[in-house]
């Protein structure tokens, strides 16, 4: 018999909305790195990237994916990387885009590099990067 609980637990894990609550209030805040990417053709291709810094928990998916249609391609995932301070909150300017730069590297040179962070498609769900096998 599956435990209630547990499912719940997996279920709160999978949406955007539940996951932002809980990493703000595990950091006090954050700075999220984030790439929209095309995931066509088994391919995770970063289109566009930006950073912003996470200082509440109000934001929801709806008012996040229409900041997202400001960048004005069209993508079908999102990785969300939250990067804190040594001592918790947001981190500085300078080395968020430091770090956006190097993370928009590693996810050319290694798409399952989404999978370290957390990467949602259009409607807030999360998703994982499988291992591409011939057939």
């Amino acid at each position: 018999m599956s435990n209630p609980a547990r499912r719940q637990k997996k279920l709160d894990d999978f949406l955007f909305d539940d996951w932002i609550v809980k990493e703000y209030r595990r950091t006090k805040g954050f700075t999220a790195l984030i790439v929209l990417v095309s995931t066509a053709n088994l391919g995770v291709v970063p289109l566009r990237s930006t950073f912003t810094h996470v200082i509440g928990d109000e934001l929801d998916w709806h008012q996040f994916s229409m900041l997202m249609r400001g960048a004005g391609v069209a993508w079908d995932g999102v990785l969300i990387m939250p990067v804190s301070d040594d001592n918790g909150g947001p981190i500085e300017d300078s080395r968020a885009a430091e770090a956006l730069h190097a993370l928009e590297d590693r996810v050319n040179e290694d798409r399952m590099v989404v999978n370290e962070g957390h990467f949602f498609d259009t409607w807030g769900r999360r998703m994982k990067v499988e291992p591409a096998t011939a057939n």
